[in-house]
């Protein structure tokens, strides 16, 4: 195939050898397949924020902290250095998040580094070598069910423990392959100390991931995990071997009707864009 424009640069310095072919397109970045030597891995290319659709981008970018003074003024400033300074700090996050999250534990795909807007990961396969599939094309057992979400859910302590939430954790940002579930696409990981949002997407991710592993084992629709999950980090009491049990007391108080119905507009939100990348699967199919 032609090599796109993003790519060349990439191929002139010797990071990639050749472009096979486009994986995917989404609303916040191209991937396509390369050939790296004899290894075959991923070239993320980031689109730039004008033709970038992710919504509520400032909500993750809350709490993001910028060591350089004159880089954070001119990004509150939003001047052209700093808006490009905004979009190397939106790209970098997400290979700082993959490095972060390797060494907690967390499957990922490895990487090899962003270059110019590029990242360069590895590629999740199946046991032919093809491109492993995402967990939203794929069914499974209620007791294949029952242990790939205790699986993603102990992926979840893992990451709040190394102090990110996923922030857009569902069935099409999960990968499989042999060895069970892989999270990917990282770059609105947010801050879960500074980010006054952290709560609330924590919760959407967990009951996302329990929703989609719900269809197959319907005993995991009452659980209570990102409540849970949340209560033993806010205690100081979550660790990396934590039991889950998928209950959770509920304070006998005053019910707060503001926050039920944040929450509602949250579900509905989610619903939304579940719908919308359905109808782009299938207009791409």
């Amino acid at each position: 195939m032609k090599t796109p424009k993003r790519l060349r640069p990439l191929i002139e310095d010797g990071l990639i050898d050749e472009v096979i072919g486009q994986l995917m397109s989404g609303k916040e970045a191209t991937v396509y397949t390369v050939r790296c030597g004899a290894e075959m891995r991923c070239a993320k290319v980031y689109k730039e924020s004008m033709k970038r659709s992710f919504k509520k981008a400032t909500q993750y970018q809350e709490g993001r902290k910028v060591r350089n003074s004159r880089r954070a003024r001119a990004m509150e400033k939003g001047s052209k250095y700093g808006r490009k300074q905004q979009e190397e700090t939106w790209q970098n996050a997400e290979v700082d998040a993959l490095y972060l999250l390797a060494n907690a534990g967390v499957r990922v795909p490895k990487p090899y580094g962003c270059f110019d807007g590029v990242l360069l990961m590895e590629l999740v396969t199946d046991e032919t070598g093809g491109v492993a599939p995402r967990l939203a094309d794929v069914s499974m057992s209620a007791e294949q069910a029952l242990e790939d979400h205790a699986l993603v859910m102990h992926y979840v302590v893992l990451m709040l423990c190394a102090g990110i939430v996923h922030g857009d954790l569902s069935e099409f940002n999960v990968l499989v392959d042999d060895y069970g579930p892989v999270i990917i696409d990282l770059p609105q990981a947010v801050d879960a100390a500074a980010n006054n949002h952290a709560e609330a997407m924590l919760e959407r991710d967990v009951n996302n991931m329990t929703q989609y592993y719900g269809q197959f084992a319907p005993e995991l629709l009452g659980s209570q995990y990102a409540k849970e999950i949340w209560a033993l980090y806010e205690d100081g009491e979550l660790k990396p071997g934590v039991e889950l049990k998928g209950n959770f007391a509920e304070a006998t108080e005053l019910s707060d009707v503001d926050g039920v119905l944040e929450e509602i507009k949250a579900v509905l939100f989610e619903e939304q864009k579940r719908q919308e990348r359905l109808a782009e699967d299938k207009e791409e199919s």
